[in-house]
Parts: structure tokens; C-alpha cells; sequence
């Protein structure tokens, strides 16, 4: 049955890359950068069974914005249109208001802009590392097929919870805050989503740092998204918008979350 399946992914891998050649639109194109050459044809395929069990690529592109808290350390918000992002770091009394495009924006430090030039680019800077990392554990299903991203098929296993799944390899080349961490994704069999990632600080390890649940999916907008994790990792508190005020972008005034 396993070798039928394989077959399968394969043939509409096959016929997705045929089409592009073409000159047709795939469902799930990868973003340019992605190792196309580097990565497996069944991996690819179960990425994209991946993009829609979560909604499909359309609901992704067409979400505009994401609120969420990370670990209960900060509040973030993004415009996925425009690149504007909100983070407040209450830990610090920091708040990053950036354009994660342009790297262009003001930070507050106890509502107090911060004026000097060489302190707000460093702020600024980590102000994208901060997003780079918290978005990454909220959306990285949408985000197999990435730029600088190689992806591999490894092998079929179980979740520590016992489910049944294709376990993917994400290396990266040249792309994000720390390109030499390696992860591995469990897909669901039966329903194509992922339940599990295993982190590799590096990735010349052959055993994990951390592995964790990637679990309790809800519908947001038109997407699926897991949150509230059954580990009490990770995102909290997801919200999705289509319009938002966008002086919540430039004005570092508190936000009282209510809804």
C-alpha cells in the first residue's frame, strides 16, 4: 500500500511540475529560492497535501492578519499584506512597531521613543529575529516549500501520542536567524496534518533537541491554525482579521485585547 501511495504522490508531483512548465499556475507553487532541485518529489507532494488540509493556498495568501501571544512573553501583530508588525514586549516595556519589508519603524521603551539611530536599528533588527521565531511556530505549515528551504521525505513513524504519519526534513540554506537548525515534521496519514516537529539546533545532529506537539488545530478566518497546544507551548490567544485600525501600527498606546 506504502509503495501505491509513493507512487501516487509522485505522479502528482510529476504532472504539477509538467504544468508549470507549461506555463500554468500551480495550486501550491514553492516561493522562489526554494531548492527545487535539492528536494523530493513525494516531499513536495505532502506539502502541498499539507497547504490544504490547512485551507489551501488561496485562504493563505488572502489572510491578512495575525494577532497571537508567544509563550505569554509578548503580544504580536502582522499585516501579511504590508509588512507591518506590532510587537509588544511587556517583559522589557518594549514596543516594536516595523515594517518587516522595508526594516523601517520606531521602537518605545516605556512609551518613550528610542531616538538613537545606532540603538534603533539594533532594536529593530531583533524586532524581525522576535518574528522570524514566533511567527514560524504559529505558520510554519504554510511555510514547507520556502525560500532557502530543502525538503525531504524520511521516513513513516508514529507520534509520541501514537498517530500515524509521514515524517518530512526542512534544512535552510542562507535564510533566517539561525540557518543551521534542521526540523522534521509528522503528517497526519489520515488527515494531512502536521502533529509533531522536532527541532535540531544543528543540522549535523542525529537526534532531536526537542520534540514537541504541534496540535489542537482550530479554523481562524479561512485557515486552520494550531494554537493553545496541548504541551501549554507556543501560540495563544490566535485572532485573524481581514481589517484592523492601522494606527494599532504606529501608535505604541497599550492595546486591551477583548475580543
Amino acid at each position: 500500500m506504502r509503495s501505491l501511495s509513493i507512487l501516487l504522490l509522485l505522479i502528482v508531483a510529476a504532472c504539477n511540475y509538467q504544468n508549470d512548465q507549461a506555463g500554468n499556475t500551480e495550486e501550491n507553487p514553492p516561493s522562489p529560492g526554494f531548492n527545487l532541485e535539492g528536494s523530493d518529489a513525494e516531499a513536495m507532494a505532502l506539502a502541498d497535501e499539507v497547504m490544504t488540509a490547512m485551507g489551501g493556498r488561496t485562504a493563505w495568501d488572502t489572510t491578512r492578519i495575525i494577532k497571537w501571544n508567544f509563550f505569554g512573553r509578548r503580544d504580536l501583530l502582522w499585516n501579511k499584506e504590508t509588512g507591518q508588525v506590532r510587537i509588544d514586549s511587556p517583559r522589557d516595556s518594549l514596543c516594536y512597531l516595523l515594517n518587516i519589508q522595508s526594516m523601517e519603524g520606531k521602537v518605545f521603551k516605556d512609551m518613550e521613543e528610542v531616538t538613537d539611530s545606532t540603538m534603533v536599528k539594533q532594536l529593530i533588527e531583533r524586532g524581525k529575529a522576535i518574528w522570524i521565531n514566533d511567527s514560524y511556530w504559529l505558520c510554519m505549515p504554510f511555510k514547507l516549500k520556502d525560500s532557502g528551504v530543502t525538503l525531504k521525505y524520511a521516513r513513516e513513524d508514529t507520534t509520541q501520542t501514537g498517530i500515524q504519519a509521514d515524517v518530512l526534513q526542512m534544512t535552510f540554506n542562507e535564510v533566517g536567524v539561525t540557518p543551521q537548525n534542521k526540523y522534521e515534521v509528522w503528517v497526519d496519514k489520515s488527515d494531512h496534518l502536521i502533529k509533531q516537529w522536532a527541532y535540531f539546533r544543528d543540522a549535523s545532529q542525529d537526534s532531536a533537541s526537542a520534540i514537541w506537539p504541534f496540535d489542537n488545530y482550530q479554523r481562524y478566518g479561512s485557515i486552520l491554525l494550531s494554537a493553545d497546544r496541548s504541551d501549554g507551548r507556543g501560540p495563544k490567544a490566535v485572532k485573524v482579521y481581514q481589517e484592523i485600525n492601522d494606527s494599532l501600527f504606529t501608535d505604541p498606546s497599550p492595546i486591551l485585547w477583548n475580543d
